[in-house]
């Protein structure tokens, strides 16, 4: 069954591309774009998560958070804003707020989050956490376990991880990695996919050739790159 969400964002641009990530990923989602007429939506209660910006023309997002909260609707909400200090977190998790995303973010992560919320009101932890071998990732947190190295990699870095170990053994080209961690629909001769795996090895292992060697991200000689199979846990 289809997760349903409920988006509440006036910025078209990044409703689209939320929009389009969501829709890839499985999700149906209904689009509003004033606080007050998202608020009658998430009145309804018809909502796995709903994902809200706080400055919205018609009603303050805080306002709709707050009104969704005193019904007694406990649907988790994520909360989308340019205003990411500490105090205005403090503010959006009293109104009863779940999760706070400030802008700008990757739709990668606001889909990992979604997930996360879905799967703690589910009690199922399998959603945030992916593991290969001795190779584990949460995907909250972004910090990344190796054997006995763990460490928080950027956004980029844990998106490309991610990729290649939801399909351990799979080949994949420069070029997909390209489009799904940096967007990029053509191949614009960088070495950037290999800079960004060469900086995930050195984060997770010793530094040492040796060390880096074994790590399980395998190199195909002009093709691309895997995550080797023979480190999966079935």
């Amino acid at each position: 069954m289809s997760m349903k969400i409920l988006l509440i964002e006036d910025e078209l641009k990044i409703a689209d591309f939320v929009l389009q990530g969501f829709s890839q990923h499985g999700f149906v989602t209904e689009h509003f774009t004033q606080g007050n007429i998202g608020l009658q939506a998430a009145l309804s209660g018809a909502f796995d998560v709903i994902v809200l910006d706080l400055m919205l023309p018609g009603m303050d997002g805080i306002d709709v958070l707050k009104r969704i909260r005193q019904v007694g609707i406990s649907t988790p909400v994520i909360v989308l804003t340019a205003k990411g200090d500490l105090n205005d977190r403090l503010v959006g998790f009293e109104a009863g707020a779940n999760d706070y995303l400030p802008k700008p973010f990757y739709v990668e992560e606001l889909i990992a989050r979604v997930r996360a919320l879905l799967s703690r009101q589910s009690g199922d932890t399998e959603l945030t956490t992916l593991s290969v071998g001795a190779l584990s990732l949460d995907r909250i947190s972004r910090r990344v376990q190796w054997r006995e190295h763990s460490m928080v990699l950027s956004q980029r870095e844990f998106t490309l991880l991610e990729y290649l170990m939801r399909s351990p053994g799979h080949i994949f080209t420069r070029k997909q990695i390209l489009k799904h961690v940096w967007a990029i629909e053509f191949d614009p001769q960088t070495n950037v996919v290999d800079v960004c795996i060469q900086r995930i090895k050195k984060k997770l292992t010793s530094a040492d050739a040796s060390s880096i060697s074994s790590f399980p991200i395998e190199s195909i000689r002009g093709v691309g790159y895997k995550l080797r199979q023979d480190d999966a846990i079935f």
